[in-house]
């Protein structure tokens, strides 16, 4: 028989699993509709979920696991083979986009969506979307290793043998964003948006076993920032002519008397 604390445990991780993927499917298919322009339920739905992410880890770690506390100093552990994940999936990203993709079909209706995206959440301007790329680069990155290695995966291998942690937490990471390229990639599901997928659940199960090893999120949470960046760029690409000027040009523009 489960003791409570294998039942506890378990409804936790089914919820912290599940929850992000239907939050996702929220505020990236539902509340979006069909207009454009800021989205303020849209925008509070997605803090709103974020908030209650970084808040049941650490409520429920205070409340039952107090020794799983624990700030530890940045180390060189597992930093280089961090590092150069993050710098070749990187590359790879930026080069698949920029030799192909950009000018691909499949890409057709995906600037479009991205775009809409991007004003749903109030983003209007270059400057706008480097201060998203930011947040999303160096805090969210942070996040969701808080999230996902730290206290899914780090749960989870209490349970089961660490292979399987890291194929079970990175399933769950990888759901949301199954969801979110689905919106991304309409009618290239299978062909974009769950290969990518399954590439997002690859990079997770990295991270975590870079975790594993080291006993540090520094090592993931660099080279999980690094892929986003470029990421980042390549959104950035797709958009930049929607959203005006760059940042140095609109500062060395001179505005007409």
């Amino acid at each position: 028989m489960p003791t409570a604390t294998e039942k506890r445990d378990s409804l936790v991780l089914i919820f912290a699993m599940t929850f992000p993927c239907v939050m996702a499917w929220l505020y990236f298919v539902v509340l979006p509709g069909v207009e454009g322009g800021a989205n303020p339920v849209m925008q509070l739905a997605f803090g709103a979920s974020k908030f209650l992410m970084a808040l049941l880890p650490l409520a429920y770690v205070m409340w039952f696991e107090r020794e799983r506390l624990q700030l530890k100093r940045p180390t060189t552990s597992g930093l280089a083979l961090a590092v150069f994940f993050g710098i070749i999936v990187a590359a790879s990203t930026v080069a698949l986009y920029g030799l192909w993709l950009s000018r691909s079909p499949l890409l057709a209706d995906t600037p479009g969506r991205v775009l809409r995206m991007v004003r749903a959440f109030g983003i209007t301007t270059p400057r706008g979307f480097i201060a998203m790329g930011l947040f999303i680069c160096v805090v969210h990155s942070l996040f969701e290793e808080y999230y996902w290695r730290w206290f899914v995966f780090g749960t989870l291998k209490r349970y089961v043998p660490v292979a399987a942690a890291i194929v079970l937490s990175s399933f769950g990471f990888m759901l949301h964003h199954v969801v979110i390229l689905g919106v991304y990639f309409p009618g290239r599901f299978w062909t974009l948006a769950m290969p990518f997928s399954i590439c997002v659940a690859i990079g997770g199960g990295v991270w975590a076993w870079i975790y594993h090893k080291s006993g540090s999120l520094y090592a993931a949470w660099l080279s999980h920032a690094i892929i986003d960046t470029a990421i980042m760029l390549v959104g950035f690409d797709m958009i930049q002519a929607h959203l005006g000027p760059l940042l140095w040009d609109g500062l060395m523009t001179t505005p007409a008397k």
